[in-house]
């Protein structure tokens, strides 16, 4: 039976398009939304860490749209291939992960996905399901259906081969077992992210070479972080993560810029795109205040993992202690201990107090306004501050402490 959708493929179509950077090839999508059968369509991911992150939703959410579409959604956790280590846009060897580790990493992806997915019609799959029965002959013979000289088109393989550095042998497998799960799904459509651009191709030929119709590639783009520049990555320190607590995602969210904020919209919220169009011409018109839209998307977000009233909660806190210049009732005290008649400098206090990671990163933010110090902006890092008193730092919009610096004998 086919999909029983309320909408053309026209608008399917569009729906599908809504943020992805690429459909390849581009014809394909079209001729397969008009099938007489639900689709297949595959994302996998490798838990190669314990937590999702916004950045990992916006396949999550191209799922869901396929998902509403009608069509089967297989969510395919890369148990197998995370042991090797995805090589894709490294310089060097990613370092392999171990078994126990791989399945603590699954277990809270099981657990996440289900925020955004429909559990009843989510098919959840592990690539070791496959692979793993294989013995080493198996391996020899997946391996003979593609060429060095085809791996090395591939830029980050390219660009280490020409540098000298070194390429590991198990680092060719990692597309040829990525292909290979579209071939062991038989999927119709795949899902990645830009970056796996060439691993998603390679899945095509492998399909071919096994007798299946090639599958089409949609890819998406990489989210950037909150600094509006690099992905988003714990790594970096610039992420969301989807099990932060509520206040959190808010806080961080409405840090983002006004701009960024649309890249957002499109990638992040389940809104239609008249709906986004719409919020978008009311803040070129100046009906509507810019702030109070992304307000609108931060409790979208906190919404879909902590609930409505968590959301609810969440904006109202947002609001009395960022717009009502209210302070939040949880700020921590620190005793601080500094030399009998002495003080400490500002930059230090905010890394003992835990505000920042280093002493640098402390003179750095002052500099930049970042800090304030019993609600006073301050510009000099060298700012001294004395024993025997009690201030209110502050880092940013979200971070504080109650500091008392206290002699020392």
């Amino acid at each position: 039976m086919a999909p029983k959708t309320m909408i053309s493929i026209d608008e399917a179509v569009v729906t599908i398009c809504r943020g992805a950077d690429e459909v390849l090839p581009e014809n394909t999508l079209r001729e397969k939304l008009g099938s007489d059968r639900p689709l297949r369509v595959k994302a996998g991911f490798d838990p190669t860490a314990p937590d999702l992150h916004l950045g990992h939703t916006v396949l999550i959410n191209k799922l869901r749209q396929f998902q509403d579409l009608g069509h089967e959604i297989y969510f395919l956790i890369g148990d197998f291939t995370a042991m090797i280590g995805d090589p894709s846009g490294k310089s060097a060897t990613r370092p392999s992960l171990t078994r126990e580790q791989v399945l603590a990493n699954a277990r809270t992806y099981e657990e996440q996905i289900y925020c955004i997915l429909d559990r009843d019609r989510t098919r959840l799959v592990f690539n070791s399901q496959w692979m793993s029965p294989m013995n080493a002959a198996d391996m020899v013979q997946l391996a003979s259906r593609y060429t060095v000289a085809r791996m090395l088109e591939r830029d980050d393989f390219h660009q280490r081969y020409r540098s000298g550095s070194a390429i590991a042998i198990h680092e060719f497998l990692y597309p040829l077992i990525q292909g290979y799960d579209s071939v062991a799904l038989a999927a119709d459509i795949e899902l990645g992210g830009t970056d796996q651009r060439f691993n998603l191709l390679l899945g095509r030929e492998l399909q071919k070479q096994y007798g299946q119709a090639p599958q089409t590639v949609v890819t998406m783009p990489l989210l950037e972080g909150l600094d509006g520049t690099q992905k988003m990555s714990k790594s970096l320190g610039n992420y969301v993560g989807i099990q932060e607590p509520p206040d959190d995602i808010f806080g961080k969210l409405m840090s983002i810029s006004d701009d960024l904020m649309w890249r957002y919209y499109e990638l992040l919220s389940l809104r239609t795109l008249d709906e986004v169009a719409g919020l978008r011409q009311d803040v070129n018109t100046g009906s509507r205040h810019p702030r109070d839209v992304k307000e609108g998307l931060a409790a979208e977000i906190v919404a879909r993992f902590h609930g409505e009233s968590a959301a609810q909660r969440a904006r109202e806190r947002f609001a009395a202690r960022f717009q009502r210049g209210e302070l939040p009732d949880d700020i921590p005290d620190r005793e601080l201990r500094v030399p009998a008649g002495g003080g400490m400098g500002v930059a230090a206090a905010l890394k003992s107090a835990g505000l920042v990671g280093s002493t640098s990163e402390g003179m750095r933010l002052v500099r930049q306004g970042g800090v304030r110090v019993d609600g006073e902006r301050i510009e000099d890092p060298g700012l001294e501050l004395t024993g025997g008193r009690k201030y209110l730092l502050q880092v940013g919009k979200r971070r504080f402490a109650r500091a008392h610096l206290i002699d020392t004998a």
